[in-house]
């Protein structure tokens, strides 16, 4: 049993297949080109943005597209005046027009850590574009002696030394003496035969869990811009919103510009 903190690291996202990479002669997944002087890579992830949203457009098959139109695209400066290639400029026609279901076709999976109940009732809200495999309260035991040590808590960071519950008593001391209670309770209820399913019922909304959650492009766009910071989303699915950010635009920088639009 302890306090825990947030952690999002990203599992897996879109990647190309080697057999339609080596018929497009992409080298290590990766489709290298040069833009008034600057190197560039195109990443997966916008190869196959590429290749949905032309095949809209496109009397060319899907599995052709890239290899007639990717130079095109990619070695071409934007002809829009902003930044960037002609996928660039594709990319925000698209997304500029609404029609940013060609984004869906984009996944990322996060292993999500150390995140209270209370963010997780608010996050499966999102339910269009998501998929959520969540540690169970039914079959992991919380109890002290068990495998987990007891269940671990997310403290909220309006809960300080500096609040005084009472004379003597911290708002920190009253939050950390509940869950301490409450553990006992757990404990006693399971020594006493109370199955786990059961037992969890005392269990508060500040216990921790993990998930596994996968989203296409265009729902976690439509996720951050509703739990961003500074939009009125409570502090830890915006922290959790900034993160899932910043594991995207890690690996598809291409795509900063879109979270900051939202």
């Amino acid at each position: 049993m302890a306090e825990t903190q947030m952690s999002v690291t990203l599992i897996a996202h879109t990647k190309l297949s080697e057999d339609f990479a080596t018929q497009n002669e992409i080298d290590a997944l990766r489709y290298n080109f040069t833009v008034n002087g600057k190197h560039l890579e195109a990443t997966d992830g916008q190869i196959v943005a590429l290749t949905a949203i032309r095949t809209c457009y496109s009397a060319g098959k899907p599995s052709e597209i890239f290899e007639k139109e990717g130079d095109k695209y990619f070695r071409q400066s934007a002809s829009d005046g902003e930044d960037g290639t002609e996928a660039d400029r594709l990319f925000r026609h698209i997304t500029r027009s609404g029609h940013t279901s060609t984004l869906e076709h984009i996944t990322y999976t996060f292993a999500i850590e150390g995140v209270s109940r209370a963010l997780l009732a608010q996050l499966t809200r999102h339910r269009v574009g998501f998929s959520f495999s969540v540690q169970s309260q039914r079959y992991v035991r919380f109890g002290s002696d068990d495998k987990t040590g007891g269940f671990d808590y997310v403290v909220p960071p309006s809960v300080t030394e500096d609040k005084q519950v009472s004379e003597m008593l911290t708002a920190k001391d009253a939050f950390m003496q509940a869950m301490m209670f409450i553990q006992a309770a757990y404990d006693q209820l399971r020594a006493a035969g109370v199955p786990a399913e059961d037992a969890r019922m005392v269990l508060p909304n500040a216990a921790a869990t993990n998930l596994t959650m996968t989203a296409n492009l265009r729902a976690l766009l439509d996720f951050y811009g509703k739990r961003r910071k500074g939009r009125g989303a409570q502090w830890e699915i915006a922290e959790l919103a900034e993160q899932l950010r910043a594991a995207v635009v890690a690996v598809d920088p291409w795509t900063e510009p879109y979270f900051d639009a939202v």
